[in-house]
């Protein structure tokens, strides 16, 4: 049990960041089916196939305008409460960069589908969600956590960052000129 506690307190950051990023995301997931479904299969409750949408022939677009719609909510879901401890770098930025990134994990996802649709020429809303809400989204969400991490969100700047600044190791190393005063300008 005490390894398990161990582990547990090393993580404990990315553990809450991941808890997080999964309730964003199934707000965004709760955003994306019934629109999705609605568009294609004329029933945004995702019991079955009713018929066809406004958009059953055209399913990428579709999922595309699904998951936009979905990216505005998880936007505002991980930079006020997922991250919100970590450094704002400007909200044109960080929306933009969360869209791009997003955009590529909406390819993950159409790619998917196309497959499932276009290849395997699997047409009912239960392949649909397999391929696109399931496999695509959950290939998906693995490269958004990675990546808003990385890209978007970035870690904040730890205020003790000073102390983990390299010493001189030998008095060779300092810098006779300087006095510690004023910067040297050479």
């Amino acid at each position: 049990m005490k390894l398990v506690t161990t582990l547990y307190r090393q993580f404990q950051h990315l553990v809450h960041e991941v808890a997080k990023f999964g309730l964003v995301g199934l707000l965004g997931l709760v955003v994306d089916l019934p629109i999705y479904n609605w568009l294609v299969f004329a029933n945004p409750l995702v019991l079955a196939d009713s018929g066809e949408g406004m958009l059953h022939h055209k399913p990428l677009t579709a999922k595309l305008i699904s998951t936009t719609v979905a990216t505005v909510v998880t936007y505002f879901g991980n930079r006020y409460w997922t991250w919100r401890h970590r450094e704002r770098s400007g909200l044109h930025r960080e929306y933009v960069l969360f869209f791009v990134l997003n955009g590529i994990g909406l390819l993950i996802a159409a790619g998917c589908l196309a497959f499932s649709r276009y290849v395997l020429d699997l047409h009912t809303w239960l392949s649909d969600n397999i391929a696109a809400n399931f496999i695509g989204l959950g290939l998906g969400t693995l490269f958004r956590f990675w990546s808003y991490r990385k890209f978007v969100f970035k870690e904040e700047i730890e205020l003790d960052e000073a102390e983990h600044t390299p010493t001189p190791d030998s008095p060779a190393e300092l810098d006779t000129e300087n006095t510690g005063d004023l910067p040297v300008v050479r």
